[in-house]
């Protein structure tokens, strides 16, 4: 059953199953579009005022509500009159954000009120040790003042008491029990609603998307990549749902809050919050030369060393980001981590200990009808069971029904383990899943790892050529292998015999980058006449095809005395078909593409061209030969012209690697052409 009575009857079983914990999610909505607080302080207030399916009960609860926001929650344009009530009233409760600092000359801790706009308040050390994330980042708190103008000289403002806004307690047996009470589709939707979202209008993969993005607030050193258009609610989670997450907004930080302070010996962000996020990844800065090393190594280890310590921290890393421009453009012209900055983009270690990388643009941009008005978890009761969850772990439960296959490494196991034991936290709280709900988790364990390695494989080459994930089913001794949609490169190189003149070659430029290129050539009745188009100002791509009209004119009838060179024109066209840019060693790749295109036979399906000659016929070694079939097998290939002076480097090629192909060598250009052509 699905629609207004599935969801209905999803309503009055959670209410009945979880009194008390559950609010309305209209209310929220009503009342978020007109306080700039984040959820979980509203939510907490409702909590505590509307926790009933009682029409009449809950308009009483939204009144206080209203009323407390209107009394008590500090709009920063009101901070002078709440200041003046503190004073004419002697006493005032408030709702703040309120962080701390230590002053070590006076060797006291002091508040600032975000809203209020008062600081150096004097606050005592037992209140700072029982909720020391006020050090770090601020919480918010209903907080009651005193105005006693005596009680110091910096200022007349008193702390007489002070609660953080989140629930007091947390039975986590209550959810797990209570969960069998729920199918996995109800249960789905709730853990939605409860974020906010209405899951009936979400197709069924991006529920898992937006479940994935709860992971890093279950799982303890996780860490979350996600990319993706504007207006998907990436960093809506760590901003607005949790009061134990913080949101680094721009990017900017400093190794002392982050990690550790040296002159105050305290620990940073990472030691106070279950996650810390980094919104628009593209401004990650660190004004310390080794900010970004020092959260490699935490994301590989869950430690860093600052002084002469090893400090040990359990926070989750998260990155969230825009995408300017289309996934198929970016994946021609770069890898999924670009908007990443320059200090990170060219380090793929750093890539290498992200465990999941999240596809933003399959979630769709959110408009009204996405926000939900069914009920769901009071946010802070759900925060507070995920961060109960951090304590336990559901890794090994894949061992249950599964193996992983041999192509994950070490780093590629504790992703996919730990991504599984996340989801098995939200889903399946009580460990219990069938087989096929464990593979539906693990395959979509696997997709995320493996999008993070095809991006490596981009960035870093035959290091990380093993992306062919797989798990083997032990029930029935069968291997199942996961892909993920922008793998991509398969077409490059398409399937099907091509047209005589077109020829596909791979090889590496100037910068280092190892292209793809494609030749198309025009053969008509001429006089001899040669023209090259799509090289752009590339001089030494120029001349590289230019090397080839030579030798062809030279050594065309050492091919076929079929072969007119004088009463034939030839336009050839170059094409860079991954953007990695133009290189110097088309010369062989052209060369074939005359002799094809002249003779009017095609080249072998599916075939790469490696290597290049000088203008005397002397075939270059190759190098990396490794990267360069790596980047054949992506752009589709299936057969490899290689020189034979290279046939030794073939032993440092991975078996699982060079078995991929059909290999031809060859000994000169001319071996060459025969090797390449359809000759039948």
């Amino acid at each position: 059953m699905t629609g207004p009575e599935s969801t209905k009857e999803t309503d009055n079983k959670l209410n009945k199953y979880f009194s008390g914990r559950v609010v309305r999610k209209d209310l929220t909505k009503k009342l978020k579009g007109s306080d700039n607080v984040p959820v979980y302080v509203l939510e907490y207030l409702l909590g505590s005022n509307c926790a009933t399916d009682d029409e009449e009960l809950i308009k009483k609860g939204v009144s206080r509500v209203k009323k407390i926001l209107s009394d008590n929650y500090v709009r920063p344009d009101e901070a002078e009159l709440i200041k003046s009530r503190i004073k004419e009233t002697g006493y005032y409760t408030i709702i703040d954000k309120i962080t701390v600092r230590l002053n070590e000359r006076r060797d006291i801790y002091e508040a600032e009120f975000s809203s209020l706009g008062i600081r150096e308040i004097e606050i005592d050390s037992e209140t700072v040790k029982k909720y020391d994330k006020l050090l770090g980042g601020g919480i918010w708190c209903i907080v009651k003042m005193e105005y006693m103008p005596e009680s110091s000289p910096r200022t007349p403002f008193v702390i007489s008491g002070l609660k953080p806004i989140q629930i007091p307690n947390m039975d986590i047996n209550e959810i797990i029990g209570r969960r069998k009470e729920f199918t996995k589709d109800e249960w789905i939707d709730i853990l939605l609603r409860t974020t906010g979202i209405e899951p009936s209008k979400l197709k069924y993969p991006a529920k898992w998307h937006l479940l994935e993005r709860l992971v890093p607030l279950a799982e303890n050193n996780y860490n979350l990549c996600e990319l993706g258009p504007r207006s998907t609610g990436k960093s809506h989670i760590y901003k607005e749902i949790s009061p134990n997450t913080i949101l680094i907004s721009g990017g900017q930080t400093t190794v002392a809050n982050l990690f550790y302070n040296l002159s105050s010996r305290q620990v940073g962000l990472v030691g106070l919050w279950d996650v810390v996020a980094f919104d628009e990844v593209a401004g990650i800065r660190f004004k310390d030369k080794d900010g970004i090393q020092i959260l490699k190594d935490y994301m590989a280890s869950g430690s860093f060393a600052r002084g002469k310590d090893q400090i040990n921290a359990n926070a989750s890393i998260v990155f969230v980001g825009n995408v300017n421009q289309s996934i198929p453009s970016l994946l021609k012209t770069a890898h999924l981590f670009a908007p990443f900055p320059d200090a990170i983009n060219s380090d793929s270690a750093f890539f290498d200990r992200i465990h999941y990388y999240l596809p933003g643009w399959e979630v769709p941009k959110f408009r009204p009808e996405h926000f939900t008005d069914g009920y769901g978890f009071i946010v802070d009761y759900l925060a507070e069971y995920l961060r109960e969850m951090r304590k336990r772990s559901f890794a090994d439960h894949i061992g249950n029904y599964f193996r992983l296959g041999n192509n994950l490494n070490q780093r590629d196991v504790i992703a996919v383990r730990k991504t599984y034991s996340g989801l098995m936290k939200l889903i399946y709280p009580d460990g219990s899943i069938t087989k096929e709900e464990a593979r539906e988790i693990l395959e979509y364990a696997l997709t995320g790892r493996r999008r993070v390695k095809e991006q490596l494989k981009k960035i870093g080459g035959i290091e990380f050529y093993d992306v062919n994930f797989s798990y083997i089913d032990l029930e029935e001794n069968s291997e199942h292998f996961v892909t993920v949609p922008e793998s991509g490169g398969s077409k490059l190189i398409p399937e099907g015999m091509g047209r005589p003149g077109q020829v596909f070659a791979v090889n590496r430029n100037d910068s280092g980058k190892i292209g793809v290129y494609r030749m198309e050539l025009q053969v008509v009745p001429g006089t001899g006449r040669y023209e090259k188009s799509g090289l752009g100002s590339d001089s030494k791509a120029k001349e590289a095809v230019q090397t080839a009209f030579s030798y062809f004119k030279a050594n065309a009838k050492s091919v076929s005395q079929s072969i007119s060179t004088k009463e034939k024109d030839y336009q050839l066209h170059v094409q860079d078909l991954n953007g990695a840019g133009m290189t110097d060693g088309l010369a062989l790749a052209a060369f074939i593409s005359l002799c094809s295109g002249a003779l009017e036979k095609p080249v072998h399906e599916q075939t790469a061209v490696l290597g290049s000659f000088t203008i005397g016929g002397s075939v270059s070694s190759i190098d990396n030969l490794s990267d360069l079939l790596q980047v054949c097998l992506d752009a589709g290939a299936k057969k490899v012209l290689i020189p034979i002076s290279s046939a030794r480097k073939i032993s440092a090629v991975p078996p699982e690697l060079f078995s991929k192909f059909q290999i031809s060598f060859y000994e000169d250009p001319v071996d060459a052409v025969y090797k390449a052509l359809v000759l039948n």
